[in-house]
């Protein structure tokens, strides 16, 4: 078989941290597959255009940019599907660093299991200043989650998509592109299509955790919003919503219940709170709540994986 080619994704917004993540990418093994990298720049003007020009010059990888305001990660990635041409397409962060080896594990591992999507872990860097607590429990490292032994949903801080039919007819949600979620809701319909989803633990990547997400609001806030994408999967009718909504209720009363008994643990008792905002959020989705706007406010926060 010939080499498969790649699409790396990379959407960004009013984050210099950019020119690092490319840098790291510009070190990767490739084993031979053809590599080309898509930034798709998410701002009102096209200001990551001079820099990622500069960089280009002399980058070992074709580099294709493409302006796609404004302030929703949807409209970003869409720009990226539209723009993919390679058999297969990986998305990361404009925060994130790759490691040498990355993108063969990702392919060795859709090689191997014959799957559709593959997942690689985020590996979060915290700062000197991070609570203590939030070290210990490492809040804010991804990994895929198992459901009766497999993925059902992914997301795009680390993945790599077979890019075919049908999902090549796959967008992302734009009314999920400032609240998030909008890739738990693509990798759903993915894997709704009959797509298969595994995981590559080598294929790892690293993400910074700025000041302004190494708080216990902001951690509320998104796991809230995580239940509610996932409640919104869940909704099929009146009997079948109260049903779920009573599980998720008795589950967030239990973490309730946990999150006392646990107290004399930092990090314990914040991961059962967590648990429970889940599934309180799980509630929310189901009834059809609105989801809050956490994204594209500012030039720190606005393009993360949900």
């Amino acid at each position: 078989m010939s080499a498969p080619s790649v699409d790396i994704c990379i959407c960004t917004y009013r984050r210099p941290y950019l020119a690092e993540t490319l840098a790291s990418v510009a070190k990767i093994a490739t084993n031979g597959a053809r590599v080309r990298v898509i930034v798709s720049d998410n701002d009102t003007t096209p200001s990551a255009g001079s820099m990622v020009a500069a960089l280009a010059a002399d980058f070992p990888f074709p580099i294709h940019y493409v302006h796609s305001p404004a302030s929703n990660i949807s409209i970003a990635r869409n720009a990226c599907l539209d723009a993919a041409e390679a058999d297969f397409i990986a998305f990361v962060d404009d925060d994130e660093l790759v490691t040498e080896h990355w993108l063969t594990a990702l392919l060795a591992a859709a090689e191997a299991e014959n799957a559709d999507v593959v997942l690689g872990p985020v590996e979060a860097i915290y700062g000197e200043d991070a609570p203590q607590w939030m070290v210990a429990g490492d809040f804010h490292s991804t990994l895929p989650v198992y459901v009766d032994g497999h993925i059902r949903t992914g997301y795009t801080c680390n993945a790599l998509i077979r890019w075919v039919a049908p999902f090549k007819s796959l967008r992302f949600d734009l009314a999920l592109g400032r609240s998030g979620g909008e890739d738990t809701q693509f990798f759903y319909a993915l894997t709704g299509m009959g797509g298969s989803i595994a995981f590559a633990p080598e294929a790892l990547v690293t993400e910074i955790v700025p000041p302004n997400r190494a708080a216990m609001g902001w951690l509320m806030q998104r796991r809230f919003r995580a239940g509610q994408t996932h409640g919104t999967h869940l909704s099929q009718g009146v009997v079948a919503n109260v049903k779920a909504a009573a599980i998720a209720g008795s589950k967030a009363a239990f973490c309730g219940g946990m999150t006392v008994l646990t107290l004399f643990s930092p990090s314990r008792w914040r991961k059962n709170l967590l648990r429970g905002a889940l599934h309180v959020g799980v509630i929310g989705g189901i009834f059809g709540a609105k989801q809050a706007n956490l994204y594209g406010q500012s030039t720190e926060g606005s393009q993360s994986h949900a």
